[in-house]
């Protein structure tokens, strides 16, 4: 397990920095006796005298310690801890030891509970200072009584941190968002995000990822900057943004009822509420139905298809808004092809029955399957029209939004290629006002 040390010195300016606590941070240093890389971090606050930075490169200058110093300096304490991360990403760092003055820790565990996720442990300790009799006051004050934060310190802190990510250059290119020709812009408002356009800079995350949890590295706090971002550009309302919640079954949420822990479906006909379905791999299902403007998102895993989760959808729309089911429209969005998706043959089994041209090489031990196929066969069985369902089966490459996320790299995440630490595309669609 990776680790490493942060020292936290943004208390300090240059005014502030002498002899009693340069030796602070020296014998701090001192007693660290592992050799993990070490990062000072200071803030350079604006219209302050000197550079931070300057001084205190100066001050270790020559201090030959265990392990690799570097010097963090910036503006503000979101701006050098979010480098800082970085820094630790780049290492597969996720152990970190921080030592801080007693009245910044709180600050910084807010800091660390907002940029970082459970992926990482952190450790804090005191930062020890001397107290010359000549700089009593001074430490007194830096070593004051520890107080809890208060909500609005916390609401500070979320406000600083969102300013600073909202500052941030767009990776990787543009923001682009696929759509389909199928679903009447006039009276919806859809599209399928790529990896392109947003913050998220680990590489199986990059750039645009619209997801986090507790195995990633990516915070909400970026996922939502993220978000903003797409929200600002499709022209919907990210407060009125509805993800389903996976749990790889078949269970489907009808907006104005009891919300389910988890579901893989969701549908609506209120006007202004954008529903979102993600996939990296698994496929992003929208569903429009112009007549009685009602629409749907669906996340459809193998094993979500196999349970006939865009079936669900479609009945729910039929059941609560009276849709007739000739009228939906379906639009497959990114997904792994049959190209570069395998199943152990006792799984791929289940897809033989639904058609035998859904798998292929059925006597290996890993055949290939085709979710796309299985779920077209599933929807024309439950009435849908076929040219009322677009998938790869598309022949105007230029109008195709079905790609295959594992043969795309530069333009998708994918499960299957990226392993664990996977990045979130979404398909979305909201009815509009």
């Amino acid at each position: 397990m990776a680790k490493a040390v942060l020292i936290d010195l943004c208390i300090f300016g240059p005014r502030s920095w002498n002899n009693w606590t340069q030796a602070s941070v020296i014998r701090t240093l001192e007693t660290l006796g592992e050799n993990y890389p070490v990062y000072l971090m200071c803030c350079q606050t604006f219209g302050s005298e000197g550079n931070c930075g300057d001084v205190f490169h100066t001050a270790i200058q020559g201090f030959h310690g265990p392990g690799k110093l570097e010097v963090v300096c910036a503006k503000t304490t979101v701006a050098v801890l979010y480098t800082i991360k970085q820094k630790l990403d780049e290492k597969d760092i996720d152990t970190v030891k921080v030592i801080a003055p007693a009245q910044r820790k709180p600050l910084m565990r807010e800091y660390v509970n907002q940029l970082f996720t459970s992926v990482y442990q952190f450790e804090f300790k005191d930062f020890q200072m001397n107290c010359e009799e000549n700089n009593l006051r001074k430490s007194a004050e830096l070593q004051g009584e520890l107080m809890p934060l208060t909500d609005q310190d916390r609401e500070k802190i979320q406000t600083e941190i969102t300013i600073f990510l909202k500052s941030l250059p767009s990776l990787k290119g543009e923001l682009t968002i696929l759509k389909s020709s199928l679903i009447p812009d006039p009276i919806f408002l859809h599209g399928f995000t790529t990896r392109m356009g947003g913050i998220s800079y680990i590489p199986t995350l990059s750039s645009f990822n619209l997801f986090s949890s507790s195995k990633r590295r990516d915070p909400p706090i970026v996922v939502k900057e993220n978000l903003r971002r797409l929200a600002a550009a499709a022209g919907f309302n990210p407060d009125a943004y509805h993800r389903v919640k996976v749990n790889h079954a078949s269970d489907v949420w009808v907006m104005g009822k009891a919300e389910p822990d988890n579901y893989d479906g969701i549908v609506t006909n209120q006007k202004g509420v954008t529903l979102a379905a993600p996939g990296a791999d698994c496929i992003p299902v929208l569903f429009a139905d112009p007549v009685k403007k009602a629409c749907g998102a669906a996340h459809s895993g193998w094993q979500g298809t196999l349970l006939g989760v865009s079936m669900a959808v479609i009945n729910a729309m039929v059941t609560e808004y009276g849709c007739d089911v000739k009228d939906i429209l379906v639009v497959l969005g990114p997904s792994v092809g049959p190209c570069c998706f395998k199943l152990p043959r006792e799984s791929a089994k289940s897809f033989l029955r639904i058609d035998p041209k859904c798998v292929r090489l059925y006597e290996s031990s890993t055949p290939y399957v085709d979710l796309r196929r299985a779920t077209r066969i599933l929807l024309e069985t439950g009435g849908v029209l076929p040219q009322n369902i677009q998938d790869d089966s598309v022949t105007d490459q230029n109008q195709n939004v079905t790609v295959c996320t594992s043969c795309c790299p530069d333009k998708f995440y994918s499960h299957v290629r990226d392993g664990e630490n996977f990045g979130t595309q979404i398909g979305f669609i909201s009815i509009r006002d």
